[in-house]
């Protein structure tokens, strides 16, 4: 039963972490966007944008893998 419990906590974990990462993200984003003057800018800070959510999306996805790995061994 405990263990259940504190899954569940470490699951809230780590999305509180992955929201808190992608507003940071998007703050950066919005951030550039106000000071872009050109429209070379605005295409650099959104590439470097869209490149910090795909590497952000892949840790994300990594360590839910890795949870549900943990899990399933329990099961066995």
């Amino acid at each position: 039963m405990y263990t259940n419990y504190f899954s569940i906590f470490e699951t809230v974990d780590l999305m509180a972490s992955y929201t808190a990462e992608v507003n940071a993200i998007h703050k950066k984003f919005n951030n550039a966007v106000k000071r872009a003057k050109t429209k070379k800018s605005l295409n650099q800070a959104y590439s470097a944008h869209k490149k910090a959510h795909e590497r952000l999306l892949k840790k994300h996805l990594r360590e839910e893998t890795a949870m549900i790995n943990k899990a399933k061994k329990k099961l066995d």
